[in-house]
């Protein structure tokens, strides 16, 4: 009886909900003036895209320069490195370091891996040079005379063995295809002054709501209530501006858990305040982290919980803002099943876009010729020295083909780049790649790193194994097309 009865209309509260979403144009204009969540809207945004990338074997030849080049991309850089201080004096202070060691599966931690979006590999066994006087370390390579170098590690713990104790770890971490829009375990200035409450006070209503951040994710709470023909509480984002572009995604994904009521999920493509919202009803399972995936396909036009048919579909690429309501109609008049009056609590981890075309998630840096040790009809004199020497060396590229078969076999979107021989000229000039390993020549390691940089942002590089050297001519080069020209491997 006393949800009948009328209650005491708060309109501080219904002032404060239209000032904080600049609803009034006057005093909008004014706190454009004195406030910055336009900047906080975007930066939203910038770190929806910044993506962390783990280089392991990141003090290496190529290691290092791929984090350099990471970081210039505008990437979050996590190193993975037998020596932090070393690597610190080396790479600087923007690089997030972990000491591990891949032959040892312990050392590779959760947190290490902890919201990675790609790994980049460029491990490989530590050669020590020799000096011109040590025995039987002279060899002769085309007329040449060179001093073999003595492996310092195991290839087959490294190359092999450290290979599939890595993927084994970060196989549970990485998702390609998605994109992360709110981590709400990660609490931050910028996502608390995104969020706010819209309850039924808009409308007279009693209901009261709020979204508080903690370190395990954001809790939106409140107590809803059906006094003054009341009955909804939701809190929603300010508006993106610019608007943000999830046209290549098929969906929004929530991460919930929730008291067993059922909530809505509500998306804008306009930027009015009062305009028709797209909305998607879900279930919640008392105490219990539950997946929600929404297809956009799956949205409904909805103004003011009545459903709008000609509104038409959801436009994925202008999307300007998001809302969660718990309320007490469905749609149409038909009422929500699982409502009832009183207090509710609905946890949220993260809010991401699913459904992108994915890309590579592993970027393997292997080494051409390590199919032609033993293949029939290969001349080992006409061989570089790795591979005439592969037994003398502990079978190192025997078993770096090895590592390339358990990153085929691990069912992640992976790049795998054989590179001839590096060295340490600038990376300016055109690459020529094939397939097949056969290719000879060099390439600069500065080039290869920049190739896995690119491989990662690109759904063209998946699944695709190939050799690489340098050409002559100096040149930029068109990557999307570089990758589209090779064929993925035949085991996908």
């Amino acid at each position: 009886m006393a949800e009948k009865k009328r209650s005491q209309w708060d309109i501080s509260r219904f002032w404060q909900t239209l000032t904080y979403f600049e609803v009034i144009p006057l005093i909008s204009n004014l706190q454009k003036l004195f406030t910055s969540h336009r900047t906080t809207a975007a930066n939203i945004e910038k770190q929806a895209n910044m993506k962390t990338i783990l280089v392991i074997g990141a003090t290496g030849g190529v290691g290092k320069r791929v984090v350099r080049c990471l970081l210039e991309h505008n990437y979050q850089v996590r190193g993975l490195v037998r020596d932090s201080e070393k690597a610190r004096n080396m790479l600087g202070e923007k690089v997030e370091l972990y000491e591990a060691d891949i032959t040892i599966p312990e050392t590779l931690t959760s947190q290490m891996m902890d919201k990675i979006s790609a790994v980049i590999c460029c491990s490989g066994v530590r050669v020590q040079p020799v000096e011109d006087d040590t025995p039987n370390r002279e060899k002769y390579y085309q007329g040449i005379k060179f001093y073999m170098p003595e492996v310092v590690d195991s290839p087959e713990m490294v190359d092999y063995q450290g290979i599939q104790n890595v993927i084994k770890v970060v196989k549970k971490y990485l998702s390609s295809g998605e994109k992360l829009l709110f981590d709400f375990t990660n609490p931050s200035a910028d996502i608390k002054e995104t969020w706010g409450a819209v309850d039924d006070v808009v409308m007279g209503g009693v209901s009261e709501s709020s979204i508080r951040l903690g370190s395990e994710g954001a809790v939106f709470s409140g107590n809803v209530s059906t006094a003054n023909s009341g009955g909804f509480a939701s809190v929603r984002t300010r508006n993106f501006e610019p608007p943000w572009d999830l046209s290549d995604y098929e969906g929004i994904e929530l991460r919930v858990r929730g008291d067993g009521k059922r909530y809505k999920f509500i998306i804008r493509c306009e930027g009015r305040w009062d305009g028709i919202g797209y909305c998607y009803s879900f279930d919640t399972i008392q105490n219990c982290w539950t997946t929600v995936r929404i297809p956009f396909a799956d949205l409904i036009g909805v103004f003011r919980a009545k459903t709008v048919p000609e509104a038409g579909a959801f436009d994925a690429s202008k999307v300007y803002s998001m809302q969660l309501m718990l309320s007490k109609f469905e749609y149409d008049g038909v009422l929500n099943p699982q409502f009832s009056p009183g207090l509710f609590s609905l946890e949220i981890q993260s809010i991401k876009a699913y459904g992108g075309k994915p890309t590579p998630e592993f970027v393997m840096v292997s080494s051409a010729g390590v199919t032609r040790p033993g293949r029939p009809g290969i001349n080992l004199e006409e061989e570089p020295p790795a591979v005439r020497m592969n037994d003398q060396l502990g079978g190192i590229l025997t078993w770096k083909l090895r590592g390339e078969e358990a990153v085929r076999n691990s069912g992640l979107t992976y790049t795998i780049v054989r590179p001839c021989a590096l060295t340490e000229q600038p990376g300016n000039k055109v690459l020529y790649a094939e397939q097949g390993d056969n290719l000879r020549g060099q390439v600069s390691r500065e080039a290869i790193a920049e190739l896995c940089v690119r491989a990662i942002e690109l759904p063209e590089a998946v699944n695709k194994t190939f050799e690489v050297r340098e050409e002559e001519k100096e040149g930029t080069i068109d990557w999307q097309s570089f990758f589209a020209n090779l064929k993925a491997d035949r085991t996908t």
